[in-house]
């Protein structure tokens, strides 16, 4: 069976596409969920810097490391290369449409996932915490199905 991926995008790739990778690679492993990859870029990423600490706490909370993220730039081969695009806001998913398979965390869950950048740890575990439910529909709408047809 060929590998697939999910690519999660957000802005500066060093809050929310890193937790929800760390998340999403988290419970694929745990489910022993065969043949997937994950990763995470963002559209205007800071090339040279790291995942926020709050991110990182909030993830390591749940006893999710982090390894050595660092941000990565978009790039059109990470949009070829992926099974899934899953955008963080509809404002990115229509920067990305006619890209392939384009999903907003909203066409997922039925509601975005708020930027907590800047903000109090309180707000990372919000978000955290919303990425972990989303991350379980992602499991079992996009991979699963995916999944069972090879």
């Amino acid at each position: 069976m060929k590998r697939k991926k999910i690519l999660f995008v957000c802005t500066g790739n060093t809050c929310r596409s890193p937790m929800a990778e760390a998340i999403l690679r988290s419970k694929i492993k745990e489910r022993k969920i065969k043949w997937w990859d994950v990763a995470s870029c963002g559209i205007f990423a800071e090339v040279g810097g790291t995942i926020s600490e709050n991110s990182r706490q909030a993830l390591v909370e749940i006893g999710i490391g982090t390894g050595k993220f660092a941000p990565r730039q978009l790039t059109q081969s990470m949009i070829e290369k992926s099974y899934a695009v899953i955008c963080m806001t509809e404002k990115q998913k229509q920067i990305l449409e006619g890209c392939g398979k384009v999903y907003s965390i909203r066409d997922i869950c039925g509601a975005e996932v708020p930027d907590p950048y800047g903000q109090g740890i309180e707000v990372y575990r919000a978000t955290r915490d919303a990425l972990i439910s989303a991350c379980d529909k992602i499991i079992e709408n996009i991979i699963l199905p995916a999944t069972e047809e090879n």
